[in-house]
């Protein structure tokens, strides 16, 4: 009897000791307070066209609002690492992609986050090849006329990237690789003045996505060289693929940049999950499905942990071409 009124008497105390309740235990969260959403590359990318267009939706549908905080540099590990080290309580989202969740791990000797470990999976947003893009004076109208061109200039024709480590930068070296051209890298802190600068002529070419190249393509300022995928695009049918070039060793290239949402590890399941229903439900509404095939992205409808097998794929795939083309970064 002594020993039960003891352990009661434990238990009380215990209880009494215990913090409240988080407020998403109880179904209360969001509180009205605003959920950022870190972008880890400039205005005016892929990642921050896409994070503005979600996060005006997702606000109102949460009953708070959404602010969009570039945290820029080094591939989009600066934004993720300060992202890993936000409090797991819903109140932090992350634009990742294959560089800061598949590539950086693999170029750089030490990043300040592991791209698996250290967050949880909320959404793919979807996947969209690059294109090669030149200046609209460019003398350079096929794949074969960039690479030959490159053969002879010395140190190759200068190729613009959102920063090293970046699927920009990871094209171009696998083309590099491939098809033995060298090009010089010209690594800048995002796409929107990385492209800039090759609608202006300072560099010769890029690597982009669809999201940033289209709508320069088609107001005149780039000419599309090739694209990425396996197959041409119904955004840009007469395009070529870089495998359709015929060219030896590039038979089988095919590069797909990914766009996804991700949370700090430990963040609760239930929060995880509505911000993954109510984010598939903006992504299935008629308008964002035209927006990002307009963007010559691939919708894709996935399960958490589905992302996180993917995620896991993307990791090996890119270690494995970083080694065997000895990728340093820059």
């Amino acid at each position: 009897m002594q020993r039960r009124t003891l352990i009661r008497t434990a238990l009380a105390s215990l209880a009494a000791g215990l913090p409240a309740l988080p407020a998403f235990a109880q179904g209360n969260w969001p509180t009205g307070k605003a959920i950022t959403y870190l972008v880890p590359f400039p205005a005016g990318g892929t990642t921050d066209v896409l994070g503005r267009l979600i996060g005006q939706k997702l606000g109102p549908v949460l009953g708070t609002s959404v602010i969009i905080d570039n945290k820029g540099g080094a591939g989009g590990s600066v934004g993720s690492e300060i992202a890993s080290r936000a409090a797991p309580d819903g109140y932090t989202m992350l634009g990742g992609t294959i560089s800061s969740h598949a590539i950086n791990v693999s170029l750089y000797p030490k990043i300040g986050y592991d791209p698996q470990k250290s967050f949880a999976p909320v959404t793919l947003i979807g996947t969209n090849p690059v294109v090669l893009v030149v200046n609209q004076a460019s003398p350079y109208k096929t794949l074969k006329d960039v690479l030959e061109a490159s053969k002879a200039k010395a140190g190759g024709l200068s190729s613009a990237s959102a920063g090293t480590g970046t699927s920009q930068h990871l094209t171009l070296e696998l083309l590099a690789y491939k098809s033995g051209v060298k090009f010089t890298h010209v690594p800048y802190k995002g796409s929107g003045p990385a492209i800039q600068d090759v609608i202006g002529g300072q560099v010769d070419m890029m690597f982009d996505t669809t999201v940033v190249a289209g709508p320069h393509i088609q107001s005149g300022k780039l000419r599309a060289i090739a694209v990425s995928s396996a197959k041409r695009l119904a955004s840009m049918p007469d395009v070529p693929t870089v495998a359709e070039s015929g060219l030896p060793g590039l038979k089988d290239f095919e590069v797909l940049s990914w766009q996804a949402i991700f949370v700090p590890a430990g963040t609760p399941a239930p929060i995880i999950d509505r911000l993954h229903t109510e984010i598939g439900k903006i992504l299935a509404q008629p308008e964002m499905q035209d927006k990002l095939k307009g963007f010559g992205m691939q919708p894709a409808d996935l399960t958490t942990a589905q992302i996180a097998a993917f995620q896991k794929a993307e990791v090996e795939k890119w270690a494995q071409v970083i080694k065997a083309a000895n990728i340093k970064p820059e």
